[in-house]
């Protein structure tokens, strides 16, 4: 972490923190106050003040610590409300360019916690409290609390919400003591002052009993100052959210009585006056939306009723295409039944017929085999095998044709796109080949007329009779422009010559690449195949020669005992006989012994062919 422009008082301050006890922590973050106000309350300094704090932790920890018991203390529950005020100053204006996220889900939520937390613990201090010095001293502190908590929220409206989600804040409400209960409500009135949108976002569960305690109290205090208070927070909530209208009229069936007997004169008619006139206008909407429904069932049972009777006057016309079309699918099911009866009929005489045709067969051969005599029986029954056998490989060879039909059709197919491929490829390069040619720096001369060719000529030795050269003779011109052409004539044979050695050359080294990508992606002896003896036949002499001599030799090699092997004996190369070979022999790879001739005999022992060969 970065400590360069970090003003030292903070870091002094957050080393004494973490070295500190927890009963020091809060006295020690009190000074955090007089470091705030060294500097102007907006400003730059101000944010980069915050930020820094925010940094060193030391905003979590004024957080964490609203939790202990302030008895003990120094200072007392005045150092808690104070700790309070710094963390609302120091969590309002700043957006942390560091783990923002955290800040605003973690470390906000959680201050709002404590503070509320803290206050619950003030006001049940306040309660119990019997000397008046003690009442005041805590009503103060809770004050102050509260002050902290709706600045915190005003910085930060997302809070808002999450302020009335929070179970303390319905605890700090329910309260039947007038000051502290006051308080809280004003509290929830800058609630809904700083976020109008809140009691849309909260759920319909969680304005329930915050309603339900406003209602409580109007209804059981007889104080002006709560009457006061709930009925602004009442009518702001109102008017901040319509259906808070509805829910008042269907859960409180009379509120609007109870607010103009109980509470009309009481010093704040303004506000009493325009909170009944809300409750009445949705109260007169419900009953003209009473009336909207009810209009509507009449016209509905009305259109409901002449479409019956409607349907009653067409019944028998009805009934009698029901009826219809009933004895027609019965009708239909009838002759679908009895045509799967004479189906199945069908199949059992079917049945019965060839069981009595093999039985009459079955006969037919006892009798013949009673008739043949004993020494015509073996004749007979090879013959009766060699049809069997004909049968058996009349329906094999149908199999095998076909199957070969449908191979032979890939592999059609196969040729097919390839040689549209090389037609593509050839009409791409004689495209290529065509304007390489018509870009050349020279072209031979064009063939004109006799006459021209004169009258150039003429308009030649005129102009040089006009212009005669001092310094070159017309001889040394000529033999000069002859040298020159003879000069170009070579320089363009000679490039012909070197594009094709060229292309010869890049053409025998893609088909080396070609051969040695082959022969390492050449499978195993063991493996091998016709189709891979046809990939791996060379059609050159030499080299169909030369592989044949090395195979002879690494067969050779292998019959050879394990002792002699140990020596330096295989290193001399051996006379091979003569040996004739035909086009079309198959290439496994040349081999010239080695001292690594264990590992390639290694190699043709396990059944690969030897890849480390020279490449034709």
């Amino acid at each position: 972490m970065k400590t360069e422009n970090v003003d030292r008082r903070i870091l002094s301050l957050a080393a004494e923190v973490a070295e500190s006890s927890n009963d020091n922590v809060p006295v020690l973050l009190l000074k955090l106050k007089e470091i705030l106000k060294s500097v102007p309350p907006v400003s730059k300094e101000s944010k980069k003040l915050k930020e820094d704090i925010y940094r060193y932790d030391l905003i979590q920890y004024c957080s964490m610590v609203l939790k202990q018991d302030y008895s003990r203390v120094a200072g007392g529950w005045s150092s808690a409300a104070n700790l309070s005020n710094i963390l609302s100053n120091c969590c309002v204006g700043m957006d942390p360019a560091e783990n923002p996220e955290e800040f605003y889900s973690s470390v906000l939520p959680s201050a709002v916690d404590n503070l509320l937390f803290l206050g619950r613990r003030l006001q049940a201090r306040f309660v119990r409290a019997m000397k008046d010095e003690e009442k005041s001293e805590f009503l103060k502190c809770f004050r102050t609390v509260t002050d902290s908590l709706c600045w915190l929220f005003g910085g930060h409206v997302q809070l808002t919400e999450h302020v009335l989600k929070n179970e303390h804040f319905l605890q700090l409400l329910m309260t039947d003591d007038v000051e502290t209960g006051t308080t809280v409500i004003a509290v929830l009135q800058n609630t809904v002052r700083a976020n109008s949108s809140v009691l849309h976002q909260v759920d319909v569960q969680i304005i329930h009993p915050i309603l339900d305690e406003l209602i409580y109290k109007l209804s059981s205090s007889t104080n002006p100052v709560t009457g006061n208070a709930a009925t602004k927070a009442l009518l702001l909530m109102v008017e901040s959210h319509q259906p808070i209208v509805q829910i008042l009229d269907m859960r409180y069936k009379g509120l609007r009585t109870l607010l103009s007997r109980q509470w009309t004169g009481r010093g704040f008619g303004r506000e009493l006056g325009k909170l009944l006139d809300i409750l009445r206008f949705g109260s007169y909407q419900q009953a003209e939306m009473q009336k909207l429904h009810h209009a509507a069932c009449l016209i509905q049972a009305a259109w409901k009723g002449f479409r019956v009777r409607k349907r009653l006057r067409n019944l028998p016309k009805a009934v009698t295409s029901l009826q219809r079309s009933f004895r027609a699918k019965r009708e239909q099911e009838v002759i679908i039944l009895q045509q799967r009866k004479e189906e199945e009929n069908l199949r059992q005489q079917l049945l019965i017929h060839r069981r009595r045709t093999m039985r009459q067969f079955n006969e037919r051969q006892l009798t013949m085999l009673e008739i043949v005599h004993a020494g015509q029986m073996d004749k007979h029954l090879q013959e009766m095998q060699e049809k069997s056998a004909l049968l058996v490989q009349r329906h094999w060879r149908g199999y095998r044709e076909r199957r070969n039909f449908h191979n032979q059709k890939h592999v059609l197919k196969q040729y097919k796109a390839a040689v549209t491929i090389q037609r593509a490829v050839l009409r791409f390069l004689e495209k290529r080949r065509r304007i390489r040619e018509a870009y050349l720096p020279w072209k031979g001369p064009k063939e004109i007329p006799d006459a021209q060719r004169i009258e150039l000529q003429q308009k030649i030795d005129n102009y040089l009779k006009l212009h005669p050269v001092s310094h070159l003779s017309e001889e040394r011109s000529k033999e000069l422009h002859l040298r020159a052409q003879e000069t170009l004539g070579q320089y363009l044979l000679k490039r012909k010559l070197e594009q094709k050695s060229a292309n010869r050359r890049d053409a025998l080294v893609a088909q080396i690449n070609t051969d040695i990508q082959m022969l390492y992606n050449a499978p195993g002896l063991k493996e091998s195949t016709e189709k891979d003896l046809d990939i791996y036949t060379s059609r050159s002499i030499p080299v169909a020669t030369k592989a044949k001599q090395c195979h002879n030799l690494m067969l050779k090699y292998t019959r050879w005992p394990w002792w002699k092997k140990l020596g330096d004996e295989f290193m001399d190369d051996e006379a091979v006989d003569d040996v004739h070979v035909e086009n079309n022999s198959l290439y496994i790879a040349g081999f010239k012994p080695s001292h690594s001739t264990t590992s390639s005999v290694a190699n043709v022992e396990t059944g690969n062919l030897i890849q480390d060969a020279p490449v034709p």
